[in-house]
């Protein structure tokens, strides 16, 4: 009776050192309860992986050549850990594969002068991406994506897979980061602070562009075969001795417009590549610079989520080359006159068959 009593004392004197020692203790049972989960997960979905690269060594080992990737790696990716993910979890699928020959290039990170754009995609499941992605890979599952290519007087061609971007969204974008003390409210703090120092935030552009091309025939899969040496000889000697005029080249039916607008984007149709678009194309997206001031705020912070997304009632043009005044793929440049042309399906990019039928059942 004395001891509980002595005990009741101290718990009622010293109450904030009980429940100091008894949290930490609560929340080592909970660290170890989710390391030991998470563990059990990834060894669950490594052994599912293992049994699926298997059937697929049979597969391709049969059908086709084995192929080796060589892969350009971003270590600075993933808060420093990039390197450590992709040897635990990528590469023991690699090696299992037993690739030999060098055939495809593997980009998981930023490879300046190659491709100016980073190619991380943010996923609560690492692991599962990781893994999602590798046997995507070996299947050699492909979509085609479309790039954009930049030309100034002054520099070297840049290219873009998302789109060009000019305007007041975009330069508030760039110092959103700056409000970080103010927590969830940063966003919207940063365009209207942006909004106090100057209003209306119009842009004047001067737009050229052309109308968009028919998209040519897809090759065929298979390649037919040639004619025969006797047939191409009457053919060459026939285009010697009577050839057949040049034609006149079509001139160009450029189109000139000014324009006031509060953003200007130009993006490609890769949104959905799966999709099937009668002309190739590139998308200008004009923003209203009747906006208020309030309209301002709640559209840049849906544009700072989402930055192609267009404002209502936005001004939309399909072009097949354009030459405007920009932010390529999240990455600044200074402004000035510029010409964008499309590359119409210029890299095929691996994508898993699941992602395939996501992007079908796609609206847009």
């Amino acid at each position: 009776h004395q001891a509980a009593m002595s005990v009741y004392r101290l718990q009622r004197t010293h109450w904030n050192r009980s429940v100091s020692k008894f949290n930490p203790t609560l929340y080592r049972r909970s660290t170890h309860y989710n390391f030991v989960t998470n563990r059990n997960s990834v060894k669950t979905l490594k052994q599912i992986t293992t049994t699926k690269l298997f059937e697929l060594y049979k597969i391709t080992f049969i059908q086709i050549h084995l192929k080796k990737a060589t892969v350009f790696l971003n270590p600075a990716a993933c808060k420093g850990k990039a390197n450590h993910v992709f040897e635990k979890n990528a590469a023991p699928i690699l090696h299992l594969e037993l690739m030999d020959q060098t055939d495809m290039l593997i980009i998981a990170g930023v490879i300046t002068g190659l491709l100016r754009r980073s190619l991380h995609v943010v996923s609560n499941n690492k692991v599962q991406h990781v893994i999602s992605a590798t046997l995507s890979i070996l299947k050699g599952e492909t979509v085609p994506l479309d790039v954009l290519q930049k030309k100034s007087e002054t520099r070297q061609p840049v290219f873009a897979l998302l789109g060009l971007r000019w305007g007041a969204f975009r330069d508030v974008t760039c110092s959103i980061s700056n409000y970080w003390y103010l927590g969830l409210l940063k966003t919207r703090a940063a365009h209207w602070f942006s909004g106090l120092k100057q209003w209306p935030q119009t842009h004047q552009t001067s737009l050229s562009y052309l109308a968009p091309v028919p998209r040519p025939h897809d090759l065929p899969t298979e390649i037919p075969p040639g004619p025969n040496l006797l047939n191409r000889i009457y053919h060459r000697l026939k285009n010697y001795l009577n050839p057949t005029p040049p034609k006149e080249p079509k001139p160009e039916l450029w189109e000139n417009k000014d324009f006031s607008t509060l953003e200007l984007t130009v993006s490609t149709n890769s949104k959905n590549p799966v999709k099937r678009r009668e002309a190739d194309s590139v998308l200008i997206t004009l923003d209203p610079d009747s906006l208020t001031a309030g309209q301002f705020i709640t559209e840049g912070t849906k544009k700072a989520l989402n930055p192609m997304e267009s404002v209502e009632n936005a001004l939309q043009i399909e072009a097949c080359e354009g030459a405007s005044f920009y932010d390529t793929d999240n990455e600044e440049y200074e402004a000035m006159s510029v010409e964008v042309t499309p590359l119409p399906r210029k890299l095929w990019f691996f994508c898993s068959a699941e992602c395939r039928e996501q992007l079908a059942q796609a609206q847009c």
